[in-house]
């Protein structure tokens, strides 16, 4: 879709667009408050999910007893694990998320990436990572066709390539480039705590440049550094806001986001 056609269609809905990224490690432990949440975000805005699902597909590959090839220590996609991801992505993950959505009475209909080309991928490097691609295009006209007919699309990381061969994607990468082409006001980063932690309290909003010196001091670390810097790259001068929620409670609490608010700049520094 051209970005005409999107800004007409934006106008049309008048809703902003919000996506949410919804982490394969999170996904059992989402509280039934936060499917509930959908239904007050939804009043605000257009959503979208992305989800992952690394943890199902490794469960899976265990037991079909299918050997993981490495390189540099993360995961190949080969033929047979490939197959694998296709089957949980779609089969298991995403029917979890529609189904919980769907007792929260929101009409959640669930979708592959490559399904209708929605999202355009290309080999990352097939000798080294085997089936992994990243985005070239992000088709919006089914997205939108769906919220337009007021379901919620819930999209699994998945591409294909040109020639049609089907690529797993990095399920940030994707929700970053969902987020972009749809023009959305926010993009969600869903994980196990309730923000960036600081001093036992959340921080509210912060900057890259703040983020930056939080690694370097030691404010943050562990496994929330890849979530920051995942959060960071998808800033951009569209998308100036990126947040990071909690799914063990609501995303909105007394009418308000909950969560870091991770912005290219502070509203100061603009103004």
């Amino acid at each position: 879709m051209t970005m005409s056609k999107l800004t007409l269609a934006t106008e049309r809905n008048e809703k902003p667009f919000v996506v949410v990224k919804l982490g394969g490690s999170m996904l059992d432990r989402l509280s039934e408050e936060f499917y509930q949440s959908f239904t007050v975000l939804r009043k605000h805005y257009h959503c979208i999910i992305v989800h992952g699902g690394g943890p199902a597909i490794t469960s899976m590959l265990d037991r079909l007893k299918i050997e993981s090839e490495f390189h540099e220590g993360s995961r190949k996609t080969t033929t047979e694990s490939l197959e694998v991801v296709e089957m949980v992505m779609s089969g298991k993950v995403n029917a979890q998320i529609t189904s919980n959505l769907g007792r929260q009475s929101i009409r959640a209909v669930g979708i592959k990436g490559s399904d209708a080309s929605i999202l355009t991928a290309s080999y990352v490097d097939q000798q080294k990572w085997g089936y992994v691609g990243k985005i070239e295009q992000v088709e919006t006209d089914l997205l939108l066709r769906f919220l337009e007919a007021d379901y919620l699309p819930v999209l699994a990381p998945l591409g294909k390539t040109q020639g049609g061969q089907t690529l797993n994607i990095n399920a940030d990468l994707a929700a970053a480039a969902v987020a972009k082409a749809m023009n959305a006001e926010k993009l969600l980063f869903v994980t196990d705590v309730p923000g960036i932690m600081r001093q036992g309290a959340v921080v509210k909003e912060t900057t890259p440049s703040e983020i930056t010196s939080l690694i370097e001091n030691g404010g943050i670390y562990g496994g929330m550094i890849p979530k920051v810097k995942s959060a960071v790259e998808a800033l951009s001068d569209q998308l100036q806001e990126v947040r990071i929620v909690s799914g063990e409670q609501p995303l909105i609490q007394q009418d308000q986001m909950v969560g870091t608010k991770i912005r290219s700049k502070r509203k100061e520094e603009v103004e």
